[in-house]
Order: structure tokens, then sequence, then C-alpha cells
């Protein structure tokens, strides 16, 4: 799962390092920087992004006073050269608190765990129903109501009986979530619920009015779960 990321940093120097960091590490994805927090809120109005670095004391509009406008946010590491803010941040649920200036040893322990903490956000609460990341909520799925879920390009479409989602992350992840007895991976940018499949001809499968391929990489245990030798 790669991460999409926003920087807010007054100070061009520790903006510099910041995105620096984040290059290096593949999961990240750095989508836009801001030099105030009043931007950024703007921003954040029509995109969705999964982790902020924020620092703290920034004219006009604070830090703290960006966490407490957001009703609801992604997660949040804060970075500021003051140890004072620290109760306030945690206070407002942060991941982490980095006190400037930090190594990359540092950083990278803050982003792991700012990355495990999103990954356990689709853990399943019980054994009928995920929760998914989708713009700045987590939106809980029944699993007896999904009919397949598609690719497209970094995000996944969860097509269900009334709705159709889209959330962040990757096949692997959902994968690693879904009963196996149930779901199957059935082409690269498909997975079903073998429940839901209406009928199968040339190696094609319809669900509603949905024609989904099978590749010929996925054929043989696709076959083998439904019980049929081909």
């Amino acid at each position: 799962m790669q991460m999409k990321v926003i920087v807010i940093e007054d100070e061009p120097l520790a903006l510099k390092k910041l995105v620096g960091f984040i290059k290096k590490i593949e999961y990240l994805k750095t989508v836009s920087t801001f030099d105030n927090a009043i931007d950024a809120i703007s921003f954040l109005k029509g995109n969705a992004v999964d982790l902020i670095f924020l620092d703290i004391q920034m004219e006009e509009f604070t830090g703290i006073q960006f966490l407490e406008t957001l009703k609801q946010r992604p997660k949040v590491i804060i970075t500021s050269a003051y140890d004072k803010y620290a109760l306030k941040g945690y206070e407002l649920d942060v991941v982490d608190y980095l006190l400037k200036p930090f190594t990359f040893e540092r950083f990278m322990q803050a982003t792991e765990k700012a990355c495990k903490n999103i990954t356990e956000n689709t853990a399943s609460p019980s054994n009928d129903s995920i929760f998914v990341k989708t713009e700045y909520r987590l939106e809980k799925v029944i699993l007896s109501e999904i009919l397949y879920i598609e690719g497209m390009s970094e995000y996944l479409r969860i097509v269900t009986k009334d709705k159709k989602i889209m959330t962040l992350q990757s096949f692997k992840n959902i994968e690693d979530v879904l009963p196996k007895n149930n779901f199957i991976r059935v082409h690269k940018s498909y997975i079903v619920a073998i429940d839901k499949i209406d009928s199968i001809e040339r190696n094609r499968i319809k669900i509603k009015n949905e024609l989904i391929p099978i590749s010929e990489s996925y054929k043989e245990k696709f076959y083998n779960q439904i019980g049929i030798k081909k």
C-alpha cells in the first residue's frame, strides 16, 4: 500500500528535509506541500490523503488550530522544534511527535507506526464485515453484500448490491481480510464473490450485468476452488 502524503511546513529548509526523507521510503508519496495550514484545508476538501506531516508554530493559523478544525482527518505526524505541544498533539490523536532536528531513523519509526495504524483500519471487527478507508472516513462493508472488487490504478472499487466504494489500498491488503472460502482473485484486476456468480462462459464470469475475465494465471486455482477440472 502506498500512502499519499502532504507536508505543512513554513520553514523552507525543514520542508526540503522532510520531502527528501519521504522520497527515500517506497510506500510514501508526496502529493503536495504547503507553507500554511489554511491552503492545506482547502486542498483537503477536494483531495484524499493518508498522512500529514504537520508543523505546529506557523503564522496566522497554527498546527493545533488546524487539527481542531478538521472534523475527519487523515493520520497526522507532528514535526516541531518545541516539545510543549506534545501532550495536546496526542490528545488530538496524532500518530507521532517528531522533535526537530530528528534523524532519518526516527522519521522511519514514525512512518512505520502510521503505516501499521492505517493498515489495521482494514481489519475486520467481526466475521461478517470489514472497514475500508474512503475519503476521510472508515466505511463498514458487509461481506455478504460484496459482488466483486475491481482494481483501478492505485484504488480498489468495491461493488456491492447497493453501492460502489472507492478505497486506496492494494489487492494484497484486501485479500488478507477477505474470507478465502468465498472470495477469489480471477484476474490481476478482479476479485469475485463466488456465491454471487450467475454463470461462467468462455472464461468470463457473469455477475449481474458485469462480465469479468478469468486470466490464464488465475484460471486453474479458480476452477479448482469451484470444483471443476479444466
